[in-house]
């Protein structure tokens, strides 16, 4: 449920975000409004993620994809300019969050996993039975 909880969050602060910039700097009521419930919104599904995923993970991930979605939809949908830089950047964060994310999969072990260790003598590296 907290992956769910962190997707949601990441969902809301890009809405969050897309609204700040239709509020033309708040002067827009119903897109600061909005601005300010999805941004609290967000950090309260942020919050209930990270009572289960790491923070260096959980952040890393929300703000990394965050950025990604958002440069995106600013270079459609809001016209803003395309460039290899950009492109090669944003490349880099999608790469740096698999990174992160694959990271995270290697820590957790299933339980079945850690019963098939067999404790080794110090020094030597644990076997693993098959």
């Amino acid at each position: 449920m907290s992956w769910f909880y962190l997707i949601v969050a990441i969902a809301l602060e890009v809405a969050g975000t897309i609204c700040m910039k239709r509020s033309e700097a708040c002067t827009q009521l119903w897109p600061a409004a909005l601005m300010l419930l999805f941004y609290a919104l967000g950090l309260g599904a942020m919050a209930l993620a990270l009572q289960k995923i790491d923070v260096s993970i959980g952040y890393a991930l929300w703000t990394g994809i965050g950025l990604a979605l958002v440069a995106v939809i600013g270079m459609t949908w809001f016209k803003e300019p395309v460039s290899m830089l950009k492109i090669i950047s944003l490349a880099l964060i999608v790469v740096g969050v698999m990174g992160l994310n694959y990271s995270e999969k290697k820590r957790t072990k299933s339980p079945s996993e850690e019963s098939s260790e067999v404790a080794s003598p110090p020094g030597n590296e644990a076997v693993t039975v098959h």
